[in-house]
């Protein structure tokens, strides 16, 4: 079971509004002193999801939540837009595929960075994209 300890939503509307909600990930980060390597692998896949709400959806929200399983301590981060939405999530999920013209690691890399990932999207509503990753995993 896994229990929130905190919670912290992030308006991400502009640029600055990526690089504050990066800063807060790493703040958080440090408080529950996740090591620098998953410190390194987290923000990275923060930073490719914000920089996915941005390009496809105008923005969105950002969820920050120190959780608890156990007795670890890990970060989960939940991405909501109102875009267009993914028509194929399976697609979007392999190495290599974009609709963008980047390399293509944007989803499929992300979830390699982390301990959980959670995808759920609707065309024509939006995505949600939870992460979730351990302080020791």
């Amino acid at each position: 079971m896994t229990l929130s300890l905190s919670k912290d939503t992030i308006e991400v509307i502009k640029e600055s509004d990526v690089v504050f909600a990066k800063n807060r990930v790493k703040e958080v980060a440090v408080k529950i002193k996740m090591g620098l390597v998953n410190q390194t692998r987290l923000i990275t896949a923060a930073s490719e999801l914000l920089r996915n709400m941005m390009r496809y959806a105008n923005g969105g929200k950002c969820t920050i939540e120190v959780v608890s399983s156990g007795r670890t301590n890990g970060i989960r981060l939940t991405f909501t837009d109102k875009g267009p939405g993914i028509p194929d999530i399976a697609k979007a999920m392999e190495d290599g595929f974009s609709t963008g013209k980047s390399l293509g690691l944007g989803l499929p890399g992300t979830k390699r960075l982390v301990n959980e990932f959670n995808i759920k999207s609707t065309v024509g509503e939006g995505t949600t994209v939870t992460i979730i990753k351990w302080a020791n995993g």
